[in-house]
């Protein structure tokens, strides 16, 4: 696509977007510039992942989940915001944006400076026993991890959006355990298979109905939760705008489509609104 149809759509954005107070759903595309891989951009390798059914119910996929969840960790933390995330956080404090939506489960919205920010999927940050409910950070567990299993390495191994790596062989891999009461931890994100939690659905709902707009940056909406708000947004008749490279699920019904990149996208946005 040409600069100046790219330009088009970024003045046919403002024009909606002037004057509006508007909510924003964010996807895998913000976070690909701080060097988190998409799930389904261009050259995303086919991906086939765990299911919370299996991390429940064999010990060798929570295994194999824990050993390539610790060897992204490192890389996946040392990952930072970038201008699509800090354009979000201005455009928050300028008033223009009520609050942000993400189905990232990276954090980067957070350490931007974002104050509303809605978690879809969780953090990869927090973990959580699934028996007693006790939760740790992710650094504490991390530390665990290391000291129990110092044979494992795979710096070099490529990374996927979720901040895991697949590895060879975890016959013995040493899973941690809640401390408190001996049960299964797990980080406290969506896995397939499992529901956003009530709660942050309906957060995230409250901000679509209070805004006066609704933006999608870097989605392509094959996850459930953001075409359930996207159809909240059209029935409320919120003019939509979709910023992401290749189709997505919305396409028909935005308003705007802008074909380019998220976060370069955002910092214009940011600039000719006036914030």
């Amino acid at each position: 696509m040409s600069h100046t149809d790219t330009q088009t759509q970024l003045d046919a954005a403002v024009d909606v977007l002037r004057g509006r107070r508007i909510a924003l759903l964010t996807g895998a595309g913000l976070s690909t510039d701080s060097g988190i891989p998409d799930y389904r951009g261009a050259g995303a390798p086919v991906r086939t992942p765990m299911t919370f059914s299996q991390f429940l119910g064999d010990v060798n996929f929570r295994k194999r989940y824990w050993a390539g969840s610790h060897l992204g960790w490192k890389r996946f933390a040392a990952a930072a915001p970038n201008a699509g995330h800090t354009a979000i956080a201005d455009l928050e404090a300028a008033g223009l944006v009520n609050g942000v939506i993400t189905q990232n489960v990276d954090g980067l919205h957070l350490r931007a400076g974002s104050q509303r920010v809605v978690d879809l999927h969780g953090s990869m940050d927090r973990v959580r026993c699934l028996t007693c409910g006790q939760y740790y950070a992710r650094g504490d567990i991390a530390a665990r991890l290391a000291a129990a299993n110092p044979w494992i390495e795979g710096d070099d191994l490529p990374l996927s959006p979720d901040g895991d790596v697949q590895i060879a062989s975890v016959d013995d891999f040493v899973v941690p355990e809640c401390s408190v009461c001996g049960g299964l931890l797990k980080p406290d994100v969506v896995f397939f298979g499992e529901f956003v939690p009530v709660e942050k659905f309906t957060e995230a709902s409250a901000l679509v109905q209070r805004a006066e707009a609704f933006v999608v940056a870097g989605s392509s909406l094959m996850v459930n939760s953001g075409i359930r708000l996207l159809d909240q947004a059209v029935k409320k008749k919120l003019p939509v705008v979709i910023i992401n490279r290749g189709v997505t699920k919305g396409d028909s019904r935005a308003v705007v489509k802008i074909e380019a990149g998220t976060s370069e996208t955002l910092v214009s946005l940011l600039t000719r609104l006036g914030a």
